[in-house]
């Protein structure tokens, strides 16, 4: 390999690294969101279409709404983040299948994973105007995101448990 394509190399893989370096606070964002957009995903996959109209009770949502619900709330939220609009998805009140619902999800998922990809730790801490408590730092925002989306997924894990199902998160031989 020649010198020039070895600093290159060298460059891509420093790149990271010195990425997250420089942007602590939004590497973790990065990385919680994440690990709650796999489990998500995962599990909209897992859940076969059949119980997608499951609901624990009659008063809660059905796996079907939930889904939908964290498709909507992760668009709008990651959208109040960077200030663009969200994709129009209405996913919770109009969708119903698993591909459409599932579709949603990964869309809305993208839109969080574009957002989070533009901010660096400078532009996280600008406040801008967000639904709970008023002004927030756009960081804190993307934050609520994955903490919402981790509460949903609680839900979501009890959903399946009730139907035999193991959830994503311990799949892999962890416990939750």
């Amino acid at each position: 390999m020649n010198p020039r394509a070895i600093a290159l190399a060298s460059v891509i893989l420093i790149t990271p690294a010195l990425a997250a370096a420089q942007n602590p606070m939004m590497a973790a964002v990065k990385a919680q969101h994440d690990q709650v957009k796999g489990y998500l995903l995962k599990t909209a996959e897992t859940v076969p279409e059949a119980l997608y109209s499951f609901k624990a009770t009659p008063d809660v949502r059905s796996i079907a709404q939930l889904v939908g619900h964290v498709a909507d709330a992760s668009a709008g939220i990651c959208a109040s983040a960077s200030g663009e609009k969200p994709p129009a998805l209405d996913a919770e009140k109009s969708m119903t299948s698993k591909a459409q619902l599932s579709k949603a999800l990964a869309e809305a998922m993208a839109f969080c994973d574009k957002v989070i990809a533009g901010m660096d730790d400078k532009r996280a801490m600008e406040t801008t105007k967000f639904f709970v408590g008023g002004m927030s730092p756009r960081g804190m925002i993307l934050a609520f995101n994955t903490a919402h989306n981790f509460e949903h997924y609680g839900n979501l894990v009890t959903y399946m448990r009730l139907n035999k199902i193991v959830p994503p998160s311990s799949a892999g031989g962890g416990a939750d």
